[in-house]
């Protein structure tokens, strides 16, 4: 497992095993790793001779693109511990690339071209974290453009990162595959996060509320329930009761996360709330039944 931290040399040994003829897979993550990260590599490695795991804590998708809020400061740092989580795994990554911000945005992110994904940036999370998702649409096409991978790999717990990296693959016509990773949880349910450190014991604890809110909307769904509105409302009581503090409670399309009705057949329900330090998202599918 090689470490690498500049773009030259990125390209380089990409170059190598494009000349062989060799299928190349990325991930990119911000570090702090925990088992859902590995298990994204895991399909990577499923769907490639050769693995890319990018760790970057992006400047660019913190606090409204100042890049000096506290989030973006206090984000977890655990190169080493996340280099050894990557080396213990069945099937380690050939290339941890972990550049430093000058390497991404050479003339400072604020002065760097970026990257709008329209409309399904701005709503849901886009609403509460004003210019999030140029930063995360900027950096996913940097690293894109890098290491020119077959395949990309992201988990489905940030469902619509996952949308909004789509649509701009799409729109973009970059030649990869995007592959979506079912969340990973703990055994209580809840959605694994490298925002889980900042809950204490206590809240880990009650944070299992937020899934099973999720579950409860869904099974309300199911049972022929088609006041959306109350459903999203009580689901949004029941964690203010619990000691969340919820931004939203939405379901929604799955293919553009507009606005579900009863007649479409794919939705998705989403959650985001906060819980003491810890801003906490999660979703759940909901397939319309015969």
């Amino acid at each position: 497992m090689k470490i690498i931290d500049t773009v030259a040399g990125l390209r380089t040994t990409v170059a190598r095993w494009r000349a062989n003829g060799e299928r190349i897979a990325l991930v990119p993550t911000m570090g702090n790793l925990h088992t859902g990260h590995l298990q994204l590599v895991e399909q990577a490695r499923e769907n490639a001779h050769r693995v890319i795991v990018s760790i970057f804590v992006n400047p660019m998708q913190f606090s409204d693109l100042s890049g000096d809020g506290g989030d973006f400061e206090r984000y977890p740092r655990t190169f080493d511990e996340d280099r050894k989580k990557l080396s213990a795994i069945d099937h380690p990554p050939d290339v941890i690339f972990s550049p430093a911000v000058q390497a991404m945005y050479p003339a400072g992110f604020q002065q760097e071209t970026r990257i709008e994904v329209p409309e399904i940036s701005n709503m849901l999370c886009g609403e509460y974290r004003p210019g999030h998702f140029v930063g995360v649409a900027t950096v996913v096409a940097k690293l894109l453009n890098m290491a020119q991978p077959d395949v990309a790999v992201f988990g489905e717990k940030d469902f619509q990162q996952l949308r909004v990296i789509r649509r701009l693959v799409n729109d973009l016509c970059f030649p990869v595959e995007i592959i979506g990773v079912p969340t990973v949880r703990e055994k209580n349910g809840l959605a694994m996060s490298s925002r889980n450190a900042y809950l204490s014991d206590e809240e880990r604890q009650r944070a299992a509320l937020l899934y099973q809110t999720l579950q409860q909307a869904k099974q309300q769904i199911q049972a022929g329930e088609k006041d959306f509105a109350m459903i999203q409302t009580q689901a949004i009581a029941k964690l203010s009761e619990a000691g969340f503090r919820p931004e939203y409670v939405e379901i929604r399309r799955t293919e553009d996360l507009q606005k579900a009705t009863n007649a479409d057949e794919h939705r998705v329900i989403l959650v985001a709330a906060w819980l003491g330090e810890a801003r906490l998202i999660d979703n759940i599918v909901v397939e319309k039944q015969e």
